[in-house]
């Protein structure tokens, strides 16, 4: 059975390599991987990933959501791959033919991930970028339409909400991977919160998640690895 720290995927949500180091040394033992996004990997490159993989045993989840032209994002993706990450995740709404060529680029050792909605979206914020009709009234047709995207382009699995996560297992199977952010102990809750569309990590692994990406509630508690460590325990009541 799969350990519950594997499930919890940690963000690196830092602008420094220092910080991120600082990070890694506290959570190594506590978490299945460590997400590099946006910020972090334009400040600091590959380094932060090969400290990662020199420095502990979680994984490494790249998170640049590509999207351009195929080639581009073909491109893209070979890089990762040879920096050996796990998974790289790009944009679905970028159509089949990307998300085929981005596959293409992972090869055997990097998984592709489709971003499906970002769970910071809400039916307002989809009527702003002109969406209607069903898409907005129910944002999980929406998001199992860009799943089924995903499936079909030969991707590993999908980032969704842990809203939607029931209804994608259901549909593509259990070796389809879905990963959930936008995680929230009860503990956690935040007024003004840029999450929307939220869960809890037992929730979330209850419908099906085989990872959750918690950030806050670990990088601001008191003691960090005592908050990954209480989220592991709140995911081993429902394994």
């Amino acid at each position: 059975m799969k350990d519950p720290k594997d499930y919890i995927v940690f963000p690196l949500d830092v602008p420094t390599l220092n910080e991120a180091m600082n990070l890694v040394r506290i959570l190594q033992d506590e978490v299945g991987l460590f997400k590099v996004g946006l910020q972090l990997f334009i400040s600091t490159g590959p380094k932060v990933v090969q400290y990662i993989k020199d420095s502990s045993s979680a994984g490494v989840f790249l998170d640049l959501k590509l999207h351009d032209i195929p080639d581009t994002v073909k491109k893209g993706v070979e890089a990762a791959a040879r920096l050996n990450v796990t998974f790289v995740t790009v944009h679905t709404y970028g159509g089949e033919r990307i998300l085929r060529s981005a596959v293409s680029g992972g090869g055997e050792k990097t998984k592709v991930l489709g971003v499906t909605v970002l769970t910071s979206s809400d039916k307002e914020s989809l009527r702003d970028l002109r969406f209607s009709g069903e898409s907005v009234s129910d944002i999980s047709r929406l998001v199992l339409h860009r799943a089924s995207l995903a499936r079909k382009a030969g991707c590993a699995g999908v980032i969704c909400s842990g809203l939607e996560v029931a209804g994608i297992k259901q549909r593509f199977g259990k070796d389809f991977i879905a990963v959930v952010p936008g995680i929230r102990p009860t503990w956690s809750v935040i007024s003004g919160d840029d999450q929307r569309r939220i869960t809890t990590p037992a929730q979330a692994v209850q419908n099906g998640a085989d990872y959750i990406v918690v950030g806050r509630p670990i990088r601001t508690a008191p003691d960090p690895k005592e908050a990954a460590m209480r989220i592991a325990e709140e995911i081993r009541t429902v394994l």
